[in-house]
């Protein structure tokens, strides 16, 4: 049976490329969908597509409703949401993520530093699983497929 993981959050790290990896080499038959991860598209396809605005609100907004088409129906077709908090920036989108697959009844895996404890304990208290690293995932999406614990 193939799955389908959503992997959301933040885009300044590699850590979807490390998830990916470990997922293969374990050969757990999931396809990875997640968001534009490339900045510039997400943030300026609106006005590339749609035309230039002057104002910085609608801008976003128009980008924002372009990327939310993809982002929301991932998320509705998804298996499972994993969703990587990191510590650099603020991460709404992240927030709003799992908000969205909590509310849809997704099966929902956080991945945070234990320093971001506190901050994310009402999305912790809706998430299935709290992890700490990519290797704790991989090992979640193991069990969950095959019924056998990591080694």
């Amino acid at each position: 049976m193939n799955w389908t993981a959503y992997l959301a959050g933040e885009i300044h790290s590699d850590w979807r490329t490390e998830l990916i990896q470990l997922i293969n080499h374990r050969d757990l038959p999931f396809l990875c969908t997640g968001p534009v991860i490339d900045h510039d598209a997400s943030d300026h396809c609106g006005t590339r597509i749609l035309g230039e605005e002057p104002d910085p609100f609608w801008r976003d907004r128009k980008g924002a409703g372009i990327n939310a088409i993809r982002n929301r129906t991932l998320i509705k077709q998804a298996d499972v949401v994993l969703v990587k908090f990191g510590g650099s920036y603020r991460q709404w989108n992240a927030a709003f993520d799992a908000g969205l697959a909590s509310a849809w009844g997704k099966p929902l895996i956080i991945i945070q530093d234990e320093k971001d404890d506190h901050a994310l304990k009402e999305i912790n208290a809706a998430s299935h699983a709290v992890a700490r690293n990519m290797e704790q995932v991989a090992d979640i999406l193991e069990y969950i497929l095959k019924g056998t614990l990591p080694e």
